[in-house]
């Protein structure tokens, strides 16, 4: 098994007028006239688009830079396309992240602000990347976690959402199981059973895509194929096998696992989500025990997702549909694993909001790596791009279709992000973060610079510094301008 594993390669018009320019409400209007058949009529022009979600990944894989990662898909993958190496989510958190990359916008202290989100009552009246698809004559199906609610933006998808029975039952064994009582009080945050990987959800989601996929190489029809894996989301809860990639005594603590120096308390973070989990104490620090044990599981659930990658892979050569199919790649979020004391997501710091990105389409040269400043708002502008569709005029994101033929193109000088109350700008040099009360609506109440150049970490304030008060200044006109951009049209 483990040899297998590691050499595997395998709304009404006012409420409108809140979200949408005038040149797009009539483009709305435009795209859900064409039908089904004319774009069946264009089926051989038009790639596929195979569209890979995964929670609460970072970028921790060997061809990211990380040589402990068992992840010979990814770097397969890597190899096949363009990779991001400095890609961000637009907030740190599932729910309004995914409805933020669907929807093409930013978050606001109003709209996407966390887990829970529904992206069709936040932004009803904005189409949706997965809906566009759709009105331009593709089958579109959703697999797995793509949206945080299954039943989000049904009129996006040709068939009803799907999720396995099983995706509740996160613990193989019935032990830990019973440990479970409530949302509040969990099972134990991580496990390795001696178990086969098909009992787990999402091996179940990756069989259920590799038939649609069988299913869809028949259809006289371009499809868009969403497919979204749980894992690594908490609990890490994967079979033994993929732990025993990651021998206990191999496992690294990270050496910043403190609270930036001078940096105010109101940017600090308890990671409430994880202490609900048994064994995880409701206060204060894990052990250094426990946290090898949650490194080490996060990295086993990265690998168990490899290999469901793999299998897609290996699935859509087999079928022919590789040539033809565009692949994007994307977790989102980032995740700290024990950096800074933290835990989990929910903050503006580089290892919450720094994500993977990996896109491989027709005619794009693959092995490839990109040093520009991307956003996720930027992939629904892609997607069009590639597939020649036309754009809706609401998106706030630029293509990186510029990019895909040169890594080297101009693109953008900053990248932003928010939680909570809390808003950053992140440029190559420098990250400013300010957190406000009410949300993000309120009175400053602190404000946090970090010289990426010399504290790639992060680890020390330098905002009230005078030697970088000009710098500062900068940061602070470049986020509030698009913050007040932001204003005017929400």
């Amino acid at each position: 098994m483990l040899n297998h594993l590691r050499m595997s390669t395998g709304s009404n018009e006012r409420r409108c007028c809140r979200f949408l320019p005038v040149a797009c409400i009539a483009w709305v209007a435009m795209a859900a006239a064409l039908s089904a058949s004319a774009g069946r009529a264009c089926a051989a022009e038009r790639p596929n688009v195979l569209f890979i979600a995964v929670d609460d990944l970072r970028p921790e894989m060997n061809c990211y830079g990380v040589p402990c990662m068992v992840t010979p898909n990814f770097d397969r993958l890597a190899r096949q396309g363009v990779r991001f190496e400095r890609a961000y989510c637009n907030i740190a958190v599932c729910g309004a992240s995914r409805a933020s990359i669907m929807k093409g916008i930013r978050p606001t202290p109003a709209r996407f602000t966390s887990y829970k989100t529904w992206a069709m009552k936040d932004a009803p009246d904005v189409p949706s990347l997965p809906l566009v698809f759709k009105q331009h004559g593709y089958y579109t199906m959703s697999n797995g976690k793509v949206y945080h609610h299954r039943t989000d933006d049904p009129e996006a998808w040709s068939e009803p959402p799907w999720r396995p029975a099983t995706s509740s039952i996160w613990w193989a064994l019935p032990e830990n199981r019973k440990l479970a009582t409530g949302f509040r009080q969990r099972g134990p945050a991580y496990e390795g059973a001696d178990r086969p990987d098909e009992i787990y959800p999402d091996h179940q989601i990756c069989d259920r895509t590799l038939s649609d996929l069988r299913r869809l190489a028949k259809r006289h029809q371009p499809f868009f194929l969403a497919c979204g894996f749980y894992r690594p989301h908490l609990p890490f809860v994967v079979p033994k096998a993929y732990w025993d990639l990651y021998p206990e005594d191999q496992v690294k603590l990270p050496d910043n696992m403190f609270f930036p120096r001078d940096l105010p308390r109101v940017f600090d973070y308890t990671w409430g989500e994880m202490r609900a989990y048994h064994g995880i104490p409701k206060k204060g620090p894990v052990s250094r025990e426990t946290a090898r044990q949650l490194i080490r599981g996060y990295h086993a659930c990265v690998s168990f997702i490899d290999r469901q990658i793999g299998r897609l892979l290996d699935e859509l050569d087999r079928l022919g549909l590789a040539d033809n199919t565009i692949i994007v790649l994307w977790g989102d979020h980032g995740w700290q694993l024990g950096e800074h004391g933290f835990w989990c997501k929910h903050t503006n710091f580089e290892v919450a909001t720094r994500v993977p990105l990996v896109i491989v389409a027709p005619g794009v040269e693959g092995g490839r790596v990109c040093h520009r400043l991307v956003e996720y708002i930027d992939i629904y502008p892609t997607l069009c791009d590639l597939a020649h569709l036309s754009s809706p005029g609401h998106l706030q994101g630029k293509s990186l279709r510029p990019l895909l033929a040169d890594v080297e193109a101009e693109h953008k000088s900053a990248v932003f992000t928010r939680f909570g109350g809390g808003d950053a700008v992140r440029t190559f040099e420098y990250r400013y973060m300010e957190m406000r009360a009410n949300r993000g609506r309120g009175p400053l109440q602190g404000a946090g610079m970090f010289d990426l150049r010399r504290d790639p970490q992060e680890n020390h304030n330098v905002a009230e510094q005078p030697t970088y008060r000009k710098t500062r200044e900068q940061m602070e006109t470049m986020l509030h301008k698009m913050l007040g951009e932001l204003t005017q049209v929400r």
